[in-house]
């Protein structure tokens, strides 16, 4: 079956007609909640050493802030953006926490009030949050993709997915976004589930993230460390680059109707990369990963007709750009997705990073990846969604 054989079987009936899926979706979006006020879950994301942000959507314009009380008794309120509003919206609210410990214990709450002549408040239930610890001597986490909105995974997946530093969601959390309905239920609250409890999340693009008219409205619901779609981050002793490989199609592929510029991103992060290789808590890291939703290798590497309907399984427009750099930085592997098959591909002289590559949307494909690290080494392992073990990889810490 080709890859993109899962679209008949997602749930909510998407080849019955996106009609099915949006259907779904408006019965979940904040339009529909009548009377209510927060619509999702106050979703952990783009944690750091210093603080997170906090992310949630609403059904009508509204202020939020965010109050946290640490273990240690210290308490405080984040209430202000850039520009010196409380934070607002009528359908997101963004609320950037800072002035955090690194690797402390906190519970953080949002606090939302309507712009109603009498508003209405609502608290969300306090939840746990830890800081990320660059120094720390060991870390665990966990990697998630290619979900593509079928909820029975989704569901299984948050179910079998331990606590864990950060849960990184590498691409793909949709299939099209052919309406703007789309955005709340997928991004927010997958399937119901608040995902981030328990585990900050990151997020990285996949190329179905930036398909459908309606994709350039994604980077409103996301946060990321930098407030672009790469970004690099430590946690204890692994140091992490997260990358934007794109689209599985050159730039001027007539499917995208002019719509994406991803060949001057690829550069643009080469040049990142450059710089942040040469920070010290990178160039000393015992660790070095990458995640990217399309894998930098593959099983089987041959030019594609993409004339005649055909695309990537590996990412050679992101390859060519930045080989030379992960090589200098001496990475270690390359996780990703996109595939919908698992893949192990050992490091060779000529591609010294490994590459692990997660499974797909259906129950009976879906992985997700536990990785940890501590003095002893960096360790991965792939589970299905009934705990099974189908890969293992581990590295010994750089000289």
């Amino acid at each position: 079956m080709k890859r993109r054989g899962f679209l008949g079987s997602v749930t909510g009936g998407v080849v019955a007609g996106a009609a099915g899926l949006t259907r779904a979706a408006e019965t979940d979006s904040p339009k529909a909640a009548a009377g209510t006020l927060v619509t999702t879950p106050a979703v952990h994301m783009a944690p750091r050493a210093d603080g997170l942000e906090v992310v949630w959507a609403v059904s009508r314009l509204s202020r939020g802030w965010v109050e946290w009380k640490g273990a240690d008794g210290a308490t405080g309120k984040a209430h202000e953006d850039a520009f010196g509003f409380v934070p607002q919206g009528d359908r997101i609210v963004r609320v950037r926490v800072s002035g955090l410990k690194p690797g402390a214990k906190y519970q953080l709450r949002a606090v939302t009030e309507s712009g109603d002549a009498t508003p209405v408040r609502e608290e969300s239930p306090w939840k746990e949050f830890r800081s990320l610890d660059g120094k720390a001597d060991s870390t665990k986490f966990v990697v998630w993709n290619d979900t593509h909105q079928n909820d029975e995974t989704i569901k299984r997946l948050h179910e079998a997915t331990p606590a864990a530093d950060f849960l990184l969601w590498n691409g793909d959390t949709c299939n099209n976004w052919i309406t703007e309905d789309l955005l709340v239920p997928t991004l927010l609250k997958p399937a119901g589930q608040d995902v981030s409890a328990g585990r900050p999340m990151f997020v990285v693009w996949g190329n179905h993230d930036v398909r459908g008219k309606w994709a350039f409205k994604m980077p409103e619901l996301i946060a990321t460390p930098s407030d672009r779609p790469f970004y690099a981050f430590r946690s204890g002793p692994v140091a992490c680059i997260c990358l934007h490989t794109g689209e599985d199609k050159p730039d001027d592929h007539p499917s995208f109707g002019g719509r994406v510029a991803f060949e001057p991103l690829r550069a643009q992060q080469a040049e990142w990369m450059k710089k942040v290789i040469e920070q010290p808590e990178f160039k000393n890291a015992p660790y070095r990963v990458v995640f990217c939703h399309i894998p930098l290798r593959w099983t089987q590497e041959k030019p594609k007709d993409y004339a005649g309907g055909g695309y990537d399984d590996y990412s050679g427009f992101s390859r060519d750009a930045w080989h030379d750099v992960l090589v200098k930085w001496k990475t270690q592997i390359v996780i990703s997705g996109h595939t919908h098959r698992t893949a192990w591909i050992p490091g060779t002289k000529e591609f010294p990073y490994a590459q692990l590559v997660g499974g797909g949307p259906k129950p009976q494909a879906a992985t997700f990846i536990e990785g940890s690290a501590d003095k002893a080494g960096l360790k991965f392992v792939m589970k299905d969604l009934d705990g099974k073990v189908l890969q293992e990889a581990a590295f010994k810490a750089l000289a």
